[in-house]
Parts: structure tokens; C-alpha cells; sequence
């Protein structure tokens, strides 16, 4: 088990005291909504299941159908939201502690966010939605039908990559980036409310903070019994497949109980031992079956075709993103919704569960790391899944002539993987590892949910009891069992499970808001950090500048400043010598000037002394030494 992670003193990204969350407790307000929900919409499906059916079926064809447009958008936002992200200064941002390390190896990690986010439904969906685009009768894209048979088939793939591609794996980046931001790095309880906070503040531990965990509650409860509903209906198929039991009601409700048995059991021991265990287990079972395929099917042409399938989803990868068909009138309308806008609706309702497991099991991770591992990474394997199972089908329906399609001209989504390991060397093996690969995908699934509903359950505590995350494992499972089993009595087989699955697309539309206001906050926390962070560099390199050049610049401004005085002193002292010169000059003139006056004056007296006739005529006369 894993150590409950400590609330900080202190808020590491604004400085802020810790607003001190509620204590660890069963948050019962969130309990006791979310259990009722879930009961009115059992006890309706159980005792009125045709009835129930209609009327949840109604309300979402009508919601999704008007909302179509919306989801579209919305999950295109999101891969853009997701690249910028990555590729900005945002990414360099730890989910924990600056000195943090990964809890887990990248091997393991990627396996647990793998099989949490898609795995069954990789299984189920890897031959079945490439041939329904290709040859079901309704199952064609509407703009695809006039197609020749190569350009459908590759048409059938690109619009399987859409589906499960970038778009997909950016929801649960957009959930589990927000979620694993607030627990890591601000140290918040595991719990939706918290991913919210930056835009909610002190009200994101009130009743709005419980809203969003019972819509977080309720989609993930539906969205987990009806991914139980598909595997058991695939496990069922492929047992019958195999010759071992026939698929039957009473088989599918014994299937469901025992695999919720061994989910309990998973979920019981807790992340690091069931649920890594399984998780490890169905990676390298899936990578047998994926290799096994490979090289026992038209090995070549797989392989050209997974690089072609690349080139052609990036190549109109705008086109399908944006794809909503409103000049196909009606069955462009109907094909969307029944396909694209479910798939959204589908992610979305399953957010909540996998954003929280991937976001708790991501500690020690930067930004930039969460997003590639869980945006690119598992989109380019599933890549090479489908490639390699549908296109397997493909071939052998346009190069061997292999009819898949049943008597009304469908493709049976619960065969259509065993009907393709058939046609392949050891396809008895390969369905035999298929038929446990769904069912170790079905308890992982299970376990993974039972342990993220009871952390919220329990307001974010990061090891919930024992026994809660034993309720929430067997609640699963007895609501699919008992809805299988009702349909079937009621003689409307499937009405419940498909009432039941348009109940999580429904709780999808709520949460598409609480998805972007996660963008919203992620975006506001992100940038303030990244702004502390960025201050704090620029103070780090002017202390380094001044370190690194003190002695230097101290040296340079001695030197001028001596030279700036020694300019003064010498202008002072130049001065002053100048004017004693000076003085001395103008003195020793003074002295010449009286010296030969004197002389002029006593030579002019002599003269005068030797020659008496002139003395009165020179008295008469100028003196020439006189001004």
C-alpha cells in the first residue's frame, strides 16, 4: 500500500496558508446522493427495463443530438489545450516535490494508465469498428459510402483512429493533469473538487466542491458497469467460440459475478499488488496476442499498413476532428451521434475514474512527461493494435473474400475478434488468450474504479478503507449482473445495459463543463508558478553575475575612480604651481624692471655730472624714464 501523502504547511505555489481541508472521512452528503442515483436508476431498469430503456434512450438521442457540435468542439479544444501545454514552459513543471522521483517505473505506470483508460475496450473494439465502418449495413460513415472498397478501408481506419486516438487520450490528459497537479505539487486530497480550486478558492470545500464529486460518482459507477456489460458479452461470445459454454443469460450473470469476485479480491490488495500485478500481466498478454497476430497474418501488409494508417490520420487529422456532416442531413446526424459524439461523451464519462488513477499513480513526473506518456505514447500503440487486428480483418475481407457480416448484414461486435483469430494458424490459441486478456482487462478495470470511487467517496484519501473499496468493486458488478439478468427475464435483452449506457453519456454532459474549468485552472496554476519560477531565475542569475564578476568590476571601478582622482589632484596641483610661477615670474620681473631703471637713472646722472651746460636744458627737457 502506498504511504498517505502529507498536507503541506504551506501552499508551494502562492504562498498561501493550506485552507486545511476536512480530515479523511466518508463524506456522506456525496455517498448518500451518488447511491441514490444509482438506486432509482436500478430499481427503474430492473422493474420497468423496456420502458427504462426508451425513455433514458430518448433523452440522451435528443441531448447528444443537439449537443453534437459541442462535444465535437470541446474534445478538439482539448488536444490543442493538451500540445500547448506540453510544448510550452508550462511542461516543465513537476506533479510533486522539485526533488521528487517517479513511484513508478515507466514500464509499470504505462501498463496501470493503459489498462485503466482502454484496454478492454481495445479488445472488444479491435476488429469489430474497422469492419462496421467498412461493411456493416449502417455502420458506413454516410461520406464513405460511395467509396470503392480500398478507399473505404481506409477510410474504416482513419475514422478508428480518430475515435481512439489523440482525442480520446487527451481527455483523460486534461482530467488527470489537473488532478495530479493539485495531490502532487499543492498537496491537496485525491478528489475532483481539488483539480477545481484555482478558479473556486474557498468554496471548492462546500456543496459545489460535493456536486462535482457526485457527478464525478455517478458517471464513473455507470460508465464501469457498462464497460462490465461489454466484457462479459465479449467473455460469453468467446467462450461459446471456444466450445466450452454456451452463451447464455444465465452464463453472462455467473460470468459477472465471478470476475467481480476476483476484482474485489484486486481491489482489496490495494495498487501495488493486485492492481500493478494485473496490470503487468495483461501488458504482456496483449504484446503476445498484438506479436502472435502479427506474424501469423498477412505480416507484410500489416506492416505497410500501420505506417500508411499514420500518414493518413495526421494527414486529415483537422477534417475528422472537426467532422459533424450537416449536409447528410439526418444520418449524418444520426451516424455521428451514434458514433463520434458517443465516443466523447463515452471518454468524458469515464474522466473522472482514469483522471484520478493516472493522476495517483504520476507522482514525481514533470508536465511535459505526464502529457507525452499519456497523450502519445498509448495513442501510438493503439495505432498498432488496430492495424494490426482490424487490418488483419480487413485483408481477409478484401483479399480473401471472408464475409464477417451476419444474416442482416451487420458485423457482431462480440465476435467480430474471434470470427478474425479464426481464420488465422492457432486461432483456437489466440482466442483462447483473447478470452483472458478481456477478462484480466475486465477485473482491472473493476478495481482500478472501485479504488478511485472510494478515494472520492472518502474526500480524497489516498488509502480509503479496505472495506468501502470492497463495496464499491461489488456494487459494479451486481448492477450489471442484475440488469443483464432483468433484460432478460423482461424479454428485451440489452435494454437495460443500453439504458444504463446512455445514463453515463448523459452524466458526460455536466462533467464537459467541470473538464473545462480543469483547463481553466490547470492554465491559472501553471503560469502563476511558472512566473514565481521565472523571478526567482532572474534573481539567481544576478547573483551568480555579480558573484561571477565582482572582482572584476571591482578592479575596473578602482581604476577609474583612482584615475578620475589622480585627474583632480593633478588639475589641483597644476593649479596651484601655475599661479606660484606665475607669481615668482611677475616678481623677478618687478625686479628686472627696478634693476635697470636704477641703472638708466644712475648712467643719466653721470652724464649730467660730467657736461654742466646742459643740466638746464635737461631740466627743461622730458624725462624719458617718466609715464
Amino acid at each position: 500500500m502506498l504511504p498517505p501523502a502529507p498536507a503541506p504547511p504551506h501552499d508551494p505555489v502562492d504562498g498561501s496558508e493550506n485552507r486545511n481541508p476536512r480530515p479523511y472521512s466518508l463524506a456522506k452528503g456525496v455517498f448518500g446522493v451518488t447511491a441514490g442515483v444509482v438506486a432509482i436508476a436500478v430499481t427503474f431498469a430492473l422493474f420497468l427495463p423496456t420502458v427504462f430503456a426508451e425513455v433514458i434512450s430518448t433523452l440522451n438521442s435528443t441531448v447528444v443530438n443537439s449537443i453534437g457540435w459541442y462535444y465535437v468542439l470541446l474534445v478538439t479544444g482539448f488536444v490543442g489545450f493538451a500540445i500547448v501545454v506540453a510544448l510550452s514552459r508550462l511542461g516543465t513543471i513537476k506533479l510533486g516535490r522539485d526533488d521528487d522521483e517517479p513511484e513508478y517505473g515507466l514500464l509499470s505506470w504505462f501498463a496501470m494508465l493503459f489498462a485503466a483508460g482502454m484496454g478492454i475496450g481495445l479488445v472488444f473494439w479491435g476488429a469489430a469498428e474497422p469492419l462496421t465502418f467498412f461493411a456493416s449495413d449502417g455502420g458506413i460513415p454516410p461520406n464513405a459510402a460511395h467509396l470503392d472498397d480500398p478507399a473505404r478501408a481506409q477510410r474504416a481506419m482513419g475514422q478508428t483512429f480518430l475515435h481512439w486516438g489523440l482525442h480520446a487520450w487527451a481527455i483523460y490528459v486534461v482530467a488527470g493533469l489537473a488532478i495530479a497537479y493539485s495531490v502532487h505539487r499543492r498537496r491537496r486530497p485525491v478528489s475532483i473538487r481539488w483539480a477545481l480550486e484555482p478558479i473556486l478558492g474557498k468554496r471548492t470545500d462546500t456543496w459545489i466542491g460535493d456536486l462535482i464529486d457526485i457527478i464525478a460518482l455517478v458517471g464513473t459507477l455507470f460508465g464501469i458497469a457498462t464497460s462490465l456489460g461489454f466484457g462479459v458479452n465479449q467473455i460469453a461470445a468467446g467462450l461459446d467460440h471456444l466450445g466450452l459454454l454456451p452463451n447464455s443469460t444465465t452464463v453472462q450473470v455467473i460470468i459477472v459475478l465471478s470476475v467481480t469476485a476476483l476484482a474485489t479480491i484486486s481491489a482489496a490488495s490495494g495498487v501495488d499488488k493486485g492492481i500493478k500485478f494485473l496490470s503487468n500481466l495483461n501488458l504482456g498478454l496483449a504484446a503476445l496476442l498484438l506479436v502472435a497476430v502479427l506474424i501469423l497474418g498477412p505480416t507484410l501488409f500489416l506492416l505497410r499498413d500501420v505506417v500508411q494508417n499514420i500518414g493518413y490520420y495526421l494527414q486529415h487529422f483537422l477534417e475528422l476532428s472537426f467532422q459533424t456532416l450537416p449536409f447528410m442531413g439526418d444520418e449524418g446526424a444520426s451516424w455521428i451521434s451514434g458514433w463520434t459524439t458517443y465516443y466523447w461523451g463515452w471518454w468524458m464519462s469515464w474522466s473522472p475514474f482514469v483522471g484520478v488513477f493516472i493522476a495517483r499513480i504520476s507522482r514525481g513526473r514533470t508536465v511535459r512527461e505526464f502529457i507525452t506518456g499519456v497523450l502519445l505514447v498509448p495513442t501510438l500503440v493503439t495505432m498498432v493494435w488496430f492495424t494490426v487486428m482490424g487490418g488483419t480483418a480487413l485483408y481477409k475481407s478484401l483479399f480473401e473474400n471472408i464475409d464477417f457480416t451476419g444474416e442482416d448484414g451487420t458485423i457482431d461486435a462480440n465476435t467480430a475478434l474471434f470470427d478474425t483469430l479464426s481464420t488465422l494458424p492457432l486461432g483456437m490459441l489466440l482466442s483462447g488468450i483473447a478470452v483472458v486478456l478481456v477478462t484480466i482487462f475486465f477485473i482491472t478495470s473493476a478495481d482500478s474504479g472501485a479504488f478511485v470511487m472510494d478515494m472520492i467517496a472518502h474526500r480524497g484519501d489516498p488509502n480509503p478503507p479496505r472495506l468501502t473499496r470492497i463495496f464499491w468493486a461489488s456494487a459494479s458488478g451486481i448492477i450489471a449482473a442484475a440488469l443483464i439478468w432483468a433484460g432478460s427475464v423482461s424479454g428485451a435483452e440489452g435494454a437495460g445495459m443500453t439504458g444504463l449506457q446512455a445514463m453515463a453519456l448523459l452524466s458526460a454532459l455536466p462533467f464537459s463543463i467541470v473538464m473545462i474549468g480543469m483547463c481553466v485552472s490547470t492554465w491559472i496554476a501553471l503560469s502563476r508558478e511558472v512566473k514565481i519560477i521565472q523571478r526567482l531565475e532572474l534573481r539567481i542569475r544576478q547573483r551568480e553575475f555579480v558573484e561571477r564578476y565582482s572582482d572584476q568590476l571591482t578592479g575596473t571601478v578602482s581604476d577609474r575612480v583612482s584615475a578620475q582622482i589622480a585627474e583632480q589632484v593633478t588639475a589641483q596641483v597644476d593649479g596651484r604651481v601655475a599661479e606660484q610661477v606665475e607669481q615668482q615670474v611677475a616678481t623677478q620681473i618687478d625686479a628686472r624692471v627696478d634693476e635697470q631703471v636704477s641703472a638708466r637713472l644712475d648712467e643719466h646722472a653721470a652724464d649730467q655730472a660730467g657736461q654742466p651746460g646742459q643740466q638746464d636744458g635737461h631740466r627743461r627737457g622730458r624725462n624719458p624714464f617718466r609715464r
